[in-house]
């Protein structure tokens, strides 16, 4: 078995064992991945250290929520990454997801800045940022408060205006995003989280 085989194997077998809603679910995992591959393909030649670190980027994107403090013990959670990941790849690279991982999370970074991950920083903002973007999706936001906050559509839709005008829409004045490529599809993606917040408020007043 492959190592990426493994992998995904691992998070639908985390995803399961811990109840982890579809909002940080495998779809997020693949979500995450691909707009890390994303940033990579465009920032590489801008930063090629970024390309022996390829496969970690992809691996750090893939798992990262399968330590999630809002779904299960971090602490053991990484340890059981790490476990699986030592069997795969070298200590090294393991020790670099782990680090990755362990500070990418939007309030890590608010509350201490950005860490200093050395030969891997380039890795871990290409990580960071494709979460982030990640974050735009307002139906993902909307079931994140359904599952985990079990709540009625109207409170879980007026929960995620809330995060997104406090949080979301204010990344890139608070300087979240270091790659010009991020900085040009979050501007995208704002448009279309905008309105889809708009088309969210039509549907929900036609059933008042």
């Amino acid at each position: 078995m492959n190592i990426f085989t493994y992998i995904i194997n691992f998070i639908m077998f985390t995803i399961r064992a811990n109840d982890i809603d579809e909002s940080h679910g495998i779809k997020h995992s693949f979500d995450t991945m691909h707009f890390a591959n994303r940033i990579f393909e465009a920032e590489k030649k801008n930063y090629p250290e970024l390309i022996p670190h390829e496969r970690i980027i992809y691996i750090s994107s893939a798992i990262h929520d399968m330590c999630d403090d809002k779904y299960m013990i971090t602490n053991e959670g990484r340890k059981l990454i790490t476990d699986l990941l030592e069997k795969k790849i070298t200590s090294s690279e393991s020790q670099a997801v782990d680090k990755i991982i362990n500070s990418m999370s939007y309030s890590k970074v608010k509350a201490k800045g950005f860490p200093d991950l050395g030969k891997y920083q380039q890795a871990y903002h290409v990580v960071r940022e494709a979460d982030l973007l990640c974050a735009y999706d307002f139906d993902r936001c909307i079931l994140y408060h359904l599952y985990k906050k079990n709540t009625n559509i109207e409170s879980a839709y007026d929960e995620s205006v809330k995060l997104f005008m406090s949080r979301m829409l204010k990344h890139e004045k608070d300087n979240l995003f270091t790659y010009e490529y991020t900085k040009q599809e979050a501007n995208v993606l704002k448009f279309q989280s905008l309105n889809r917040i708009k088309q969210w408020k039509k549907i929900i007043k036609c059933f008042k």
